[in-house]
């Protein structure tokens, strides 16, 4: 029989569309989830913060209170809803500077998340400067009572969600100022935590995550890649698993022993409990750097990522075996390790445009980093097409609704392409290997993967992709402009969005003004720029900074 939570967020709306109400209240608190204690941002106390459930057509109303207090972090905020559409409510989206400024300290404001046809595995996060990396993010799992895969899984409940995140022991925003600055590599992180607990070198034996399961059962695990950078390698010892959801979008059932996940990505994934009953490492190791040791930050062993899969009937604990490299070549009956040209959506999706696309806009990125794609001017910036992006002091859609209607009305480093609407867009990322790039308000056909053969008939679909070096084949993607708002895209290592690696896609600035396809900000929408622009400047940014 198929176990899904009985906790009071569940209810018994799983079978029903309705209203659901959250409070997530934003402030501060000290933390040692490697260890090592510093004060972050919680939400309702923790980091990460509370599971938010919701079924597929629901709407969500989500309050957010800013308590924020700490000089010497953000104390302004916002918060993103990371995949979810936001079909005629894109002023409720969440990047400060693009739909909105941020919720000044001491306010609320109540976000509301139309959820309208879309399931899976989502979460959410600040979307100002740097501030989730220090705490600010959260699952939030949309579920699908008439599930396609619902057959191939026993249990699917919040126990089963695994978020991957890296940890800074430092203020990141101090970090991202420094590197911004001195031109030097981004900076390391201290530790790997998953479900909110790691290890650095040198630091207490912290228990590691453990995810209890029933022999003979099988398990829907929802992996979250929640980090500022680091992209990781899943696995679990002994065991291979079917992947079928890729970003909120159903896939064709396709078995693998490991896969990666960048920053921004989600997968999930169903495990047969059909081993002995032992406990068994889950391996999360890190891709950045190597994932080992390094000089810049000897903390970081980006190899001690472990968490335990502990069969009922075992004492939990470390297993007593090797711990696991999660490479397919090193897993037990290892049948390869997940490539996501090898993904198909279940539904027939074919890549918007075809053959040939209404539009195609190349996104030709580079760094000013010496050792870099290029070396121009001062500081480590990222520049699009010759821009870096600079958030603008007036939101993006403030700016549209003011009747801002071409691509000329915006400065150059706004970043800022108006599209047509009901077009279908070819988006061309020409630049460096691994930058996770996400599109706000769309999923996208991604008809040319890092490897593998260009595919017009049925590419994977998902709302971020890493990029490729391979100028001649750059990773491609496919969306149509269906859904009028500006959606941001942008590289989602936070290190590089700090320094500019963003643009901005307008669609159809004329409905999002007048018509049925209109969007209509709230007054308390209204006055969340004013409130902001009369704070102190030192309240806009932190201590460190001002």
């Amino acid at each position: 029989m198929r176990t899904f939570s009985t906790s009071l967020l569940l209810l018994s709306g799983i079978a029903f569309a309705r209203i659901r109400h959250y409070t997530l209240d934003i402030g501060n608190a000290l933390v040692a989830p490697d260890g090592f204690q510093r004060s972050a941002v919680t939400v309702n106390g923790n980091t990460p913060g509370p599971v938010l459930i919701a079924s597929k057509g629901d709407k969500m109303i989500v309050n957010v209170t800013n308590s924020l207090s700490d000089p010497f972090m953000r104390r302004s905020t916002t918060v993103h809803w990371h995949g979810i559409y936001q079909r005629l409510q894109a002023q409720d989206d969440g990047p400060a500077g693009v739909t909105q400024c941020p919720i000044a300290p001491g306010n609320s404001y109540a976000y509301h998340v139309e959820l309208g046809d879309q399931a899976g595995t989502y979460w959410y996060h600040s979307h100002l400067s740097t501030q989730y990396s220090d705490g600010l993010r959260g699952p939030l799992i949309i579920y699908d009572p008439e599930d396609p895969h619902m057959d191939l899984y026993d249990v699917d409940n919040p126990s089963t969600i695994i978020t991957m995140t890296d940890w800074y022991q430092q203020y990141t925003e101090e970090l991202a100022a420094d590197w911004i600055a001195n031109m030097t590599a981004e900076p390391v992180p201290d530790s790997n935590l998953m479900n909110g607990v790691g290890r650095y070198s040198g630091g207490p034996a912290v228990p590691r995550a453990v995810i209890r399961v029933q022999q003979g059962k099988r398990y829907r695990f929802r992996l979250i890649n929640m980090s500022a950078i680091v992209p990781f390698r899943f696995a679990v010892e002994g065991h291979s698993f079917i992947v079928i959801e890729v970003d909120g979008v159903n896939h064709q059932p396709i078995t693998a022993t490991s896969l990666s996940i960048s920053a921004g990505q989600r997968y999930s994934v169903i495990l047969n409990a059909n081993q002995r009953i032992a406990n068994y490492w889950i391996a999360y190791p890190s891709r950045f750097l190597g994932g080992t040791t390094t000089v810049t930050n000897p903390r970081y062993n980006g190899t001690d990522a472990f968490g335990i899969l502990c069969y009922r009937g075992a004492p939990c604990g470390e297993p007593m075996t090797p711990q696991l490299i999660a490479e397919a070549s090193d897993m037990e009956g290892a049948s390869g390790a997940l490539q996501e040209y090898q993904l198909k959506p279940l539904a027939n999706m074919p890549p918007p445009g075809g053959d040939i696309p209404d539009i195609i806009v190349k996104i030709n990125f580079t760094t000013t980093r010496p050792g870099g794609s290029t070396t121009v001017g001062v500081g480590n910036k990222w520049l699009i097409n010759g821009f870096q992006y600079i958030p603008p002091t007036a939101p993006t859609l403030l700016q549209i609704l003011s009747g801002h209607m071409r691509t000329s009305d915006f400065t150059p480093n706004e970043n800022t392409y108006v599209l047509p609407i009901n077009k279908n867009v070819e988006v061309q990322l020409i630049g460096d290997a691994d930058h996770p790039f996400h599109l706000h308000g769309h999923v996208f056909s991604v008809i040319q993967s890092a490897t593998g053969p260009r595919n017009l008939i049925d590419p994977p679909v998902r709302d971020t992709v890493d990029t490729s070096a391979d100028a001649e084949n750059p990773v491609t993607i496919r969306f149509r402009t269906d859904n009028p708002g500006p959606w941001f895209l942008h590289c989602h290592k936070d290190w590089h969005l700090e320094a500019g690696l963003a643009v901005v896609f307008v669609e159809d600035p004329e409905d999002e003004r007048r018509g049925p396809q209109s969007l209509n900000p709230s007054e308390a929408w209204d006055q969340l720029c004013p409130i902001y622009n009369a704070l102190p400047k030192e309240v806009c940014t932190n201590r460190l900074m001002s």
